[in-house]
């Protein structure tokens, strides 16, 4: 029997129902995929990139139904634009920097057998699972599965069973060009279909919570193949006592509110000098106060609904302990309307870190803002994570790189907050439970799905048996 899942819409109206891929399909598809590999992988990475700028083409073409797509996934339209331009950015820069890394090689003589010389061989890992989350459901598939398909293997998506309907249109353009639609392929469905898709590859790309993230790393070290594993944060932002008071109070609300605070990199603890504290909370509040939502519309407004509902039950969930536990509510919480859940950017005081939206992801709109005395109580209260994904620091520029420096997290925003979303050329790693292997980021966002393999030319006699017989001393 089929197994037909239902997609809700974010604001409230008609749900997407679609049909769940089971195990055999997803074994099938893995099947096709790994038999054009070998094929795609000897095509210099010229070649490639060639055929991947076609796709692009194809994807710009049908640039406004995949926008309208992921509008009705998501529940808004700025940020869905945001991603279909973002993920044909990043295949221009595949295009640009593959051939160079690619041509990359690398030969010499051993230091340690002088008569050998060796040469290395980049070797494609194979078939590669991406499995991929909600909250930028065609971005954060395509900034693993670009990457991969550049380097030479085969890709079997799966995105959040939440986000379903822009594959159609992105498997349209794939399709214009059957080089590619050889090699990669989406499937739907929900933990089921995911599951499979890890049983079915030689290598996994997982972004999503910490929780799911640990069974799928588990499977894949069943399975001794390579994950690569893109996790929460709880990202703070320390704001100096030489910060400007207005561009910190704008910047917090921006980097924390952004997306509705459905981001990985979302600000999501703030710590704030006690010489600048009161000031900044009024900045802040009022700020926030004013930010809009796009319930009428979703054209309009600077926040839109929650993708998936259930997380503004989690959000709840954490402001309702918050405030049980003495915090103080500034503004904002969540509102519905048709179905649908919004919240308003909600400010909170008089928090500490025995609080579960201080220990947990919280993935909303929310910001706890607690003071601090001095550097050192700064560092201490920032890094009293299990998180250490990225975080930020406002304040002079000496001051702050000093400060940075300190922090547990992968990569470190100075003078602004959530720069890892805009710089993609940077390699970075993931501290913590944030995450594990490789950067997707910079040269290791490509070179991460190819293996080293040595040539090792022994251009002396090679050694006989007698070179290891036991003789007497």
């Amino acid at each position: 029997m089929s197994n037909f899942l239902l997609a809700a819409n974010p604001r409230g109206g008609e749900g997407f129902r679609f049909r769940a891929a089971n195990e055999e399909e997803v074994t099938a598809a893995a099947g096709r995929l790994r038999g054009a590999q070998a094929e795609w992988a000897v095509l210099s990475a010229g070649e490639r990139m060639a055929l991947l700028e076609r796709w692009c083409l194809a994807l710009r073409d049908r640039r406004e139904e995949i926008v309208a797509a992921l509008a009705n996934d998501t529940g808004r339209r700025l940020l869905s634009e945001a991603e279909i331009d973002g993920a044909l950015r990043r295949i221009d820069h595949w295009g640009r920097k593959a051939p160079e890394l690619l041509a990359e090689r690398s030969a010499g003589v051993s230091e340690s057998v002088a008569s050998v010389r060796f040469e290395h061989r980049a070797v494609p890992l194979g078939l590669v699972g991406v499995v991929s989350p909600w909250n930028f459901p065609l971005l954060l598939m395509l900034i693993d599965a670009v990457p991969a398909l550049a380097a030479g293997c085969a890709v079997l998506c799966k995105p959040s069973e939440h986000t379903p309907r822009f594959v159609e249109p992105l498997m349209d353009a794939v399709r214009t060009v059957p080089e590619v639609a050889a090699v990669f392929d989406c499937v739907r469905g929900g933990p089921d279909t995911g599951s499979a898709v890890v049983d079915a590859v030689d290598a996994v790309c997982f972004t999503g919570s910490v929780a799911t993230g640990r069974l799928v790393g588990a499977r894949a070290g069943e399975r001794l193949v390579p994950a690569f594993l893109e996790l929460g944060g709880k990202d703070p932002l320390v704001v100096l006592a030489d910060a400007d008071i207005e561009t910190a109070a704008a910047t917090a609300l921006r980097g924390s509110v952004v997306a509705t605070g459905q981001a990985c990199q979302s600000i999501e603890r703030v710590y704030v000098h006690e010489a600048i504290y009161e000031a900044f909370v009024e900045r802040l509040v009022a700020a926030a106060s004013a930010a809009t939502l796009n319930m009428e519309r979703i054209d309009r407004g600077h926040l839109g609904p929650f993708i998936d509902p259930r997380q503004a039950d989690r959000v709840e969930a954490q402001l309702a302990d918050a405030v049980a536990r003495g915090a103080t509510l500034h503004c904002g919480g969540p509102r519905r309307r048709n179905g649908g859940v919004w919240c308003a950017p909600v400010v909170l005081t008089d928090v500490h870190h025995g609080m579960l939206l201080y220990r947990e992801e919280t993935f909303g709109p929310i910001v706890p803002v607690i003071a601090f005395a001095n550097d050192d109580e700064a560092v201490r209260l920032a890094n009293d994570s299990d998180f250490g994904l990225s975080a930020a620091v406002l304040g002079k520029a000496e001051h702050a790189v000093r400060v940075a420096g300190r922090l547990r997290a992968g990569a470190v925003s100075i003078n602004d907050a959530g720069l890892t979303a805009q710089v993609g050329d940077v390699e970075k790693d993931s501290f913590g439970v944030s995450g594990v292997g490789r950067s997707r980021m910079g040269a290791s966002g490509l070179l991460r799905f190819l293996r080293r393999q040595a040539l090792l030319v022994q251009t002396a006699p090679p050694a006989p048996l007698d070179a290891f017989r036991e003789v007497p001393r």
